[in-house]
């Protein structure tokens, strides 16, 4: 009925944008134009009536002989007047979501491409971790006759992914498409390859690419799902990759964004980011991705997206810590809100976008990653806060955990571009096992008690001194 309404042609007497309401003594007559009507302006004298409405009586004698024509139905309703605001909203609602489907629909007829997914022959997967593993399924299921290769290092992991079709070191419940191979032979690997994901661990990541350089096209694209910085020089995966393969120009794309491998295993909804320089190259990535389970942006600022991913996992151990010594929801809210102002900082230091740090790949994996068990840093910090040595927990886990790596590269970063990170610096004091966890928490709020966001994070000069900001839980001074 209400798809009926919305085809009719106006009425006669219609001569504004939104719908007309025509009431008698018992009854309301309501009248619908042919057409949404756009987005209704409100007036702060319209306290609780969301369209105009007339009576009957205001309405020409000409017009009221007119309303039974065909062009136009009468719906009878007895609607009390205090419930007419409500059903005025809700038609507001209706309207607006439908508006936003129709959108979407005629969007996804028009761009809905697959060029490249149906040019797509075969795609390699370096690393056999979960999420290099579930990335693998992920593309092997897009299309049934992709050769899918995982390039490892274990030789006992490949047979079982070979012949069972399982990886029994992460996903043992999880069968794989039938399309995922596993080889140990880098250069049959990399033969004939459109695209090749890179899930190897940052800490490790030069050091392996070094050693399959010469088996690797120029212009083969590298899809980065590896988040960190490299410990000694700081560099990022975007920096990694050409200098280790030895070709500044390698097509590269950064994916990230929040997303636990485990669920893209189960085909939970999840959405992603991929970054890169090359446009061109960002939208075949997302068309290679995108599914009805995958929504997958573009981003061209490659900085943003691959800082946030970085730090994250260190803040995520802070956020662990504060779990783990149950200090309460407010000190958790405080510390992630002070932790993700601390990255933003650095990141727009670096050149980064600020929608970046607070959009999917920023914000959304800072979420996932402080406040969800299935998180590796944030376990680390739960531990730690538990009591647990550094040592045993990282000694009994078959993952690893970025954010313990990268802390101290943060922090060195962080001097080079003169930012200060109280709650980021104690995480890595905690690593480095030269402060505990209370005595940092105890340090933290003894900071002064000062102005929110007045100056900048750099140093402040003040006469013929300077003076450094000192910030705290989103405060300067």
């Amino acid at each position: 009925m209400a798809a009926l309404l919305l085809e009719l042609p106006p009425p006669p007497f219609f001569n504004c944008n939104h719908h007309r309401f025509l009431s008698s003594s018992k009854t309301t007559l309501h009248y619908f134009p042919s057409k949404i009507p756009p987005p209704l302006t409100f007036t702060p004298t319209t306290t609780y009536c969301f369209l105009p409405t007339v009576t009957s009586s205001s309405i020409p004698e000409d017009e009221e002989e007119d309303k039974e024509e065909p062009h136009s139905i009468a719906v009878a309703s007895t609607i009390a007047p205090d419930e007419r605001p409500q059903q005025d909203r809700r038609k507001v609602v209706q309207i607006a979501w439908e508006k936003l489907v129709r959108w979407s629909r005629s969007w996804r007829s028009k761009n809905n491409k697959t060029d490249h997914l149906e040019r797509t022959n075969k795609v390699v997967v370096l690393g056999g971790g979960s999420f290099g593993t579930a990335m693998a399924a992920h593309v092997a299921y897009r299309k049934s006759n992709l050769e899918v290769q995982i390039l490892l290092r274990d030789p006992l992991l490949c047979q079982s992914i070979n012949e069972n079709h399982c990886n029994c070191k992460y996903f043992p419940e999880h069968k794989l498409p039938d399309n995922v191979i596993a080889t140990t032979n880098a250069k049959a690997a990399l033969l004939g390859a459109d695209y090749c994901f890179h899930a190897v661990p940052v800490q490790f990541s030069s050091s392996f690419l070094e050693g399959i350089a010469e088996y690797v096209d120029p212009g083969l694209p590298f899809i980065s799902l590896s988040k960190g910085l490299e410990l000694n020089t700081l560099r990022m995966m975007s920096q990694i990759i050409p200098q280790a393969l030895g070709n500044p120009y390698q097509p590269f794309v950064s994916l990230s964004g929040p997303s636990f491998a485990l669920e893209l295993m189960n085909k939970l909804p999840t959405a992603m980011v991929v970054a890169s320089k090359d446009k061109k190259l960002a939208h075949a990535t997302q068309q290679l991705l995108a599914s009805s389970l995958l929504r997958i942006s573009t981003s061209r600022d490659v900085t943003g997206v691959e800082i946030a991913g970085a730090l994250k996992n260190v803040l995520a151990i802070a956020a662990g810590i504060v779990e783990g010594m149950n200090l309460g929801n407010n000190s958790m809210a405080a510390l992630v809100a002070q932790g993700c102002t601390e990255i933003r900082w650095l990141a727009t230091k670096m050149g980064a976008k600020p929608a970046t740090i607070t959009g999917l790949s920023g914000t959304g994996d800072i979420m996932l990653t402080c406040f969800v068990n299935l998180s590796r840093n944030r376990t680390v910090g739960v531990r730690l806060g538990s009591g647990e040595k550094l040592d045993d927990i990282l000694s009994s886990m078959n993952q690893v955990a970025e954010g313990v790596s990268t802390a101290g590269a943060v922090i060195a970063l962080a001097q080079k571009y003169n930012v200060k990170m109280p709650v980021l610096t104690a995480v890595a004091r905690i690593i480095d096992n030269e402060l505990t966890p209370k005595k940092a928490v105890l340090e933290l709020m003894s900071l002064p008690q000062v102005i929110q966001n007045l100056y900048s994070v750099n140093e402040v000069s003040y006469g013929s001194s300077k003076l450094l900001s000192l910030v705290y839980f989103g405060s300067k001074f």
